[in-house]
């Protein structure tokens, strides 16, 4: 059972990868990309949750609201991610979703009132001297990092409060409100702007490779990845969802090639950034499985 774990682990961790690839394969501009990706995910969401596993999708106002809210800031850190992509390459999007690590050491001990890690001011410092760096050597992409920045702020305001929401309904019902309600928030976006016209204006060829995203891409990998939490460590789960970055800039070079080619700096930078984030990663789990041994002594 953990082999076959590992390797669907693996599988998730290298779809989620590829959605850079997509997201510069796909023509239409990031807007109209998030909003069929979130219109499409939610309705293979909603197939699968109520007509294969027969559940309820019924949740309480309050929560719906909510629910809606956070879906708002994963429909606008697509967007950003996406955004990213378009104005530089996959290879600079992917490497700032590395601050997402000091994002969430900077808010976790605000939002949850906990005292801040010394390894976490450390990986800070690293990650912010990497993202200097490749800043500085790969400053014809400013527009993009910046949006790559943002993207990662917003995904970890997402995770954060997200957070606050596990266990008040199920899994499956939290992340389809979620992607349900981040395309009513882009929906309204385009009512209110007068640019609706844009959503017609994609091709049969997008058509379909966004179908791909918000099946295969979206909407399997996040109810995989629920359901491997009952098998998977914390070390493997940490060690594994790293890389994700590493397969997709390995994959954009070999599949658009000189476009995604960058500096030798912007490598070692973004390597030495992952590292940084998996070494974090193994001390907080190994951490808190002595806090848990601890516990379980004293019972």
């Amino acid at each position: 059972m953990y082999k076959t774990s590992t390797f669907r682990l693996h599988l998730i961790v290298f779809l989620w990868g590829f959605t850079a690839i997509l997201g510069k394969l796909i023509h239409a501009n990031a807007e109209v990309l998030v909003f069929y990706r979130m219109l499409f995910a939610s309705f293979f969401l909603y197939l699968f949750i109520r007509i294969i596993k027969k559940d309820s999708i019924k949740v309480s106002k309050k929560l719906l609201l909510k629910l809606v809210g956070i879906g708002s800031l994963m429909a606008f850190h697509w967007l950003f991610f996406f955004s990213s992509i378009k104005v530089s390459n996959v290879s600079i999007a992917l490497s700032c979703l590395g601050t997402s690590t000091l994002f969430a050491a900077l808010l976790e001990p605000l939002i949850f009132k906990r005292k801040i890690d010394v390894s976490e001011i450390v990986m800070g410092i690293v990650i912010v001297i990497c993202i200097s760096l490749i800043f500085k050597v790969e400053f014809q992409y400013k527009l993009g990092i910046i949006y790559g920045l943002i993207c990662a702020l917003l995904g970890t305001i997402f995770s954060v409060f997200n957070g606050k929401l596990y266990g008040k309904t199920s899994s499956g019902n939290i992340i389809f409100y979620e992607i349900f309600g981040g395309f009513l928030v882009i929906s309204l976006y385009y009512v209110f702007s007068g640019q609706i016209s844009q959503i017609g204006e994609i091709s049969y060829r997008d058509l379909a490779l966004l179908t791909l995203l918000a099946s295969v891409f979206t909407a399997y990998p996040m109810f995989e990845s629920v359901n491997l939490m009952k098998y998977i460590s914390p070390f493997t789960l940490i060690l594994t969802v790293n890389l994700e970055p590493i397969y997709g800039i390995i994959l954009a070079f070999f599949i658009f090639g000189e476009s995604e080619k960058m500096s030798a700096v912007f490598y070692g930078a973004s390597l030495v950034m992952i590292l940084a984030i998996v070494i974090n990663g193994v001390i907080k789990a190994r951490k808190k499985s002595k806090e848990i041994a601890i516990e379980n002594t004293q019972e």
